[in-house]
């Protein structure tokens, strides 16, 4: 980490700015538009895409496979070795999100008010990495237990805070399928990390005298931990301190940023981190986010015992792993391809909930047939439904896309309380309810059609908020910050009233 405060750093940026004004007006950006600025910012997001998303993307595979080491690490010998009951072996599964949910908000507040994410993301990729990796030398539930809480805290920071940061950079009409391609680690780490811990178990047990369950954490810990030093460089910071783009480039992206919203994506003077998680609790939106998410969660818990249900088909232990795999790989092929398809319409309802009724359906198959064709690709369509979760926070991000410092605390709340659907969910597929789990899938079933109702709520309520900016533009103009609109007419080399003119173009996406 860097040895100065984020006050200091903070500072040093403004009197960097100060000391070196942008000669805007001698080296003016392209006009809006045209062609030569168009080329321009393909130019920015190809070269961002090239280095940032290949690096969250791995963090994120690594997030998985770390937190769910533990289910694969039990075919091994971990619950004899520590002596686990099987509840016991379920409050190590869910404490982590004890500590993971509540963790998210401030972390997100400090992520706004850090001046180098980069360096924070990854100190804490390296720090659950280091967690991870200890968890091999536990000898008891309680060393177990506390290891798993502790993980939680630096994991917090991962997902809401990527989401946050490619925020910073990506336009609305961009930024679905960017967060879209950062969810397909998660669902391709679903496809893929059994299979590599099946591996581990099979030829390290013994090695070195230490069995092979605790050989998992040392090796998939250390892997973590070697990304995140490499995240401290290649993530990006915000586009006014990145060290790894031109000062023109970085100018370019404050710019699109500014005409994306109508003002600067930048806080003003007295929006502090606090001031925004006042505003975020404040807004009743907030919360109708948050209870969608973690019904949604609630409904999608079955992510965690995905290969318990390929099980259920009457295969072995081999066959059921390889079986897990397809219904993911589909689901990032379809999540990836539902994001690009909203970034090019704009649209959020449909392309969050419509893979829910997907889920759902797969619910009702399964439920009544013991078919296993049928019930396998009951599973496909259960996968599929992770494409809707995709965009969550990215209609949370459109929606409310300034002040910086409340979008990042709304980012934090919604996914922060949306994950105690996951907590729930670690008690909803009991194994006394296999090998059908009738009860589970009911419970799931539920919890979605209530998620389903709060999201069209969501729709009607911004759909509303757009019609009175309609009717009254000056609402518009009023609702804007003026120190954030005069930094967008500053960046574009523009006045203030060009600016404010733009600014009445600005609407929710829904």
């Amino acid at each position: 980490m860097a040895s100065q405060s984020p006050s200091l750093e903070k500072a040093e940026v403004v009197m960097e700015e100060q000391a070196n004004p942008a000669p805007f007006e001698e080296d003016p950006l392209p006009p809006e538009g045209s062609t030569e600025r168009i080329l321009a910012e393909r130019r920015l997001v190809k070269k961002l895409d090239r280095r940032v998303l290949p690096t969250i993307v791995l963090i994120f595979i690594m997030n998985y496979i770390d937190r769910n080491a533990v289910t694969t690490a039990r075919l091994k010998g971990l619950e004899q070795d520590l002596h686990l009951s099987d509840l016991q072996y379920n409050v190590v599964l869910s404490i982590l999100y004890v500590s993971y949910c509540p963790a998210q908000i401030p972390s997100n507040m400090a992520l706004n008010w850090i001046t180098r994410p980069s360096l924070y993301i990854g100190t804490c990729v390296v720090i659950w990495g280091l967690i991870s990796t200890l968890t091999g030398i536990t000898q008891s539930y309680g060393g177990i237990l506390a290891v798993r809480l502790c993980i939680g805290i630096p994991e917090s920071a991962f997902y809401p805070g990527a989401i946050y940061l490619l925020s910073r950079w990506y336009t609305k009409k961009e930024l679905a399928f960017r967060s879209a391609i950062l969810y397909g680690g998660l669902l391709i780490s679903n496809a893929f990390g059994a299979l590599i811990a099946a591996g581990i178990l099979a030829n390290m047990e013994g090695k070195l005298g230490i069995r092979a369950w605790r050989w998992v954490f040392f090796i998939e810990g250390s892997i973590t931990m070697f990304i995140g030093l490499n995240a401290m460089w290649l993530l990006p910071d915000y586009p006014v301190n990145t060290r790894w783009v031109s000062s023109k480039e970085r100018r370019l992206a404050q710019a699109r940023l500014a005409d994306d919203a109508g003002e600067a994506d930048r806080d003003s003077a007295g929006d502090s981190p606090l001031k925004g998680l006042l505003m975020a609790i404040q807004d009743p939106k907030v919360w109708v986010f948050a209870i969608m998410n973690t019904a949604q969660l609630l409904g999608l818990s079955f992510v965690n015992f995905f290969p318990t249900l390929t099980s259920t088909l009457g295969f072995n232990t081999t066959v059921s792993l390889l079986l897990a795999a397809p219904p993911w790989i589909l689901s990032t092929i379809t999540c990836c391809l539902n994001a690009w398809h909203a970034d090019r319409t704009g649209g959020r309802f449909f392309h969050q909930s419509a893979w829910w009724w997907g889920v759902m359906i797969g619910f009702i198959i399964s439920l009544s047939t013991n078919n296993n064709g049928a019930r396998y690709f009951s599973m496909f369509l259960m996968a599929c439904g992770y494409g809707g979760f995709a965009m969550t926070l990215v209609w949370v991000s459109s929606t409310f896309p300034r002040p910086p410092a409340k979008r990042a605390a709304i980012i934090g709340i919604v996914n922060g309380i949306g994950n105690i659907g996951n907590l729930m969910g670690s008690y909803t597929w009991k194994a006394e309810w296999g090998p059908d789990y009738h009860q589970s899938m009911i419970i799931s079933f539920v919890a979605l059609g209530v998620s389903t109702i709060l999201s069209l709520l969501l729709r009607q309520w911004v759909i509303r908020d757009n019609k009175k900016l309609d009717e009254d533009e000056k609402r518009a103009l009023t609702e804007a910050s003026r120190a954030r609109v005069e930094e967008a007419a500053r960046l574009e080399g523009i006045t203030f009233d060009q600016a404010m003119q733009r600014r009445k173009g600005f609407r929710y996406l829904y």
